[in-house]
């Protein structure tokens, strides 16, 4: 009698735990009734009926989902490496496990196809510079895709572009080659702006005689040094073409 008792017992724990589930608040259950979709149920307490219902947990929380390097070809035919980081989430239970057989691995493909397609379009100058713009493609791209599978694609990133050695070469002397044109344009211009000072101040001395006697004066000041035993007196043009009409005249009476 207490064998037969303890066997009742034993049955009616095993089918309570197989009735009973608890559901956390990001997950949802997807509930098969005899094979027959009836709904999604949860978080909480869900009871099924032993044998004849049948669930599947489904995360509705962010998951990050690794791309792995895909090797593309550029608009350019430049060969590079990429990976990229996609950013999901399941708003659909019923979409996600009834639509399609595993969204985790289908959501992988399409990342990886889109991931390719879309690089093959842009040039490698778009994709070092306007990463903003592609990952947008991508994302609006997949998004679309997986729509029907009850997905939504957040976010999709390009984390590394992995370039070949020759490339790195030429990237590198062309960044040199800038950044000179850069310089030799920022010289002419200085040299530009110099030479229009020059010309003003040239033109306020001209209207003023006197004050090219006084920067003579300010250029001795500046040249000269406290141990210096030499100094350089600079001799206005006008003074000594002045002297040299004087002499002129008298070399001429002398003849």
């Amino acid at each position: 009698m207490n064998t037969y008792l303890l066997t009742i017992i034993t049955i009616l724990v095993i089918i309570l735990a197989s009735a009973i589930r608890v559901l956390r608040e990001y997950e949802r259950g997807v509930i098969f009734r005899l094979g027959r979709l009836i709904g999604t149920k949860g978080p909480g307490l869900i009871i099924l009926i032993p044998i004849i219902d049948k669930m599947v947990r489904v995360s509705l929380r962010v998951i990050a989902m690794d791309i792995p390097p895909q090797d593309v070809i550029t608009k350019d035919n430049v060969s590079v490496k990429v990976n990229a980081v996609l950013y999901f989430r399941v708003l659909d239970p019923d979409k996600a496990i009834v639509e399609v057989e595993d969204f985790l691995y289908a959501t992988s493909q399409l990342a990886q196809t889109t991931l390719r397609a879309v690089l093959g379009q842009a040039e490698l100058d778009e994709l070092l510079a306007e990463r903003d713009k592609i990952n947008t493609e991508m994302q609006r791209i997949v998004d679309e895709h997986t729509d029907a599978w009850g997905i939504k694609v957040s976010l999709v990133e390009v984390k590394h572009v992995d370039l070949p050695q020759e490339m790195q070469r030429a990237i590198a002397r062309q960044a040199e080659a800038e950044r000179e044109r850069r310089a030799k344009v920022i010289h002419a211009e200085g040299e530009f702006q110099a030479s229009a000072k020059l010309s003003q101040a040239a033109e306020i001395l001209q209207q003023q005689p006197a004050a090219i006697q006084l920067r003579f004066l300010q250029t001795l000041t500046e040249i000269s040094t406290e141990k210096s035993s030499t100094v350089v007196l600079p001799i206005p043009i006008d003074l000594i073409k002045t002297m040299m009409d004087r002499v002129t005249p008298e070399s001429k009476q002398l003849e």
